[in-house]
């Protein structure tokens, strides 16, 4: 069996699962926006004025996120939950549309491994027909979320759900595609046969740029308004 895997977020999804679903809590005044202004907004800005880096804006926004669910019902969480998907979960990347499309159609195993929680990623693999799924855990304990996490946004947790998965449907990696956009997929691009980058980040690019094995097979690809380009590990940073 052929298996693709998919990052969501900057991979398939064109933002955060996670950035929406918080916006979505303080937009229906579950959560005070002075958590997110107090915590998060300096390296937003540093981020979005392209003076800061992206990585250290969503690892920011995940501490904080991680602490705001902590106590939040179920209930409440289904509901906003629910809205993220009906009002954002079209704004995906068009390449990884169509790559999805693609794979289902050659009998591949589409399986999606995010660092997302997974009550989020769960709803997009539904929405976009993937056989199997993977996210963060956000434990839950009568009814509200506890603050415990199991988290897979990191290398080493991406990994050893690929390596399950792989089990479960008897996977051949030589074989099988995998995309991602920052460090953390990188043991996930890695591992197979077909390695694809979407938009990587400038930390990722050098990354695999380093890897002597990943830079003879990977495929970089960009898009950017209504347009996909195939770039190369040669190709040249500016800044």
């Amino acid at each position: 069996m052929i298996g693709a895997f998919f990052d969501i977020d900057g991979t398939i999804y064109r933002n955060s699962l996670l950035t929406e679903h918080f916006k979505k809590m303080i937009k229906y005044e579950l959560l005070d926006y002075k958590i997110y202004d107090e915590n998060v907004k300096k390296t937003y800005t540093l981020w979005s004025e392209r003076m800061g880096d992206y990585d250290n804006y969503l690892l920011d926004l995940t501490k904080v996120y991680v602490e705001a669910i902590k106590g939040f019902s179920v209930k409440d969480n289904d509901f906003i939950s629910d809205q993220v998907m009906k009002l954002k979960g079209n704004r995906v990347y068009k390449y990884t549309r169509d790559r999805i499309k693609w794979h289902k159609k050659q009998g591949h195993k589409v399986i999606f491994i995010s660092g997302s929680p997974d009550f989020l990623v769960k709803r997009m693999a539904e929405k976009w027909k993937a056989d199997d799924y993977c996210g963060s855990t956000y434990f839950v304990k009568d009814g509200v979320f506890s603050g415990e996490i199991g988290p897979m946004w990191d290398s080493v947790n991406k990994i050893q759900a690929l390596n399950k998965f792989c089990d479960k449907y008897d996977i051949d990696l030589s074989k099988s595609f995998a995309y991602g956009d920052t460090s953390g997929d990188y043991t996930m691009l890695n591992s197979v046969g077909n390695p694809i980058t979407i938009n990587p980040s400038k930390e990722f690019f050098k990354q695999l740029k380093a890897d002597k094995n990943l830079s003879k097979k990977t495929q970089i690809i960009v898009e950017r308004k209504d347009i996909i380009y195939k770039l190369d590990l040669n190709t040249e940073i500016i800044d």
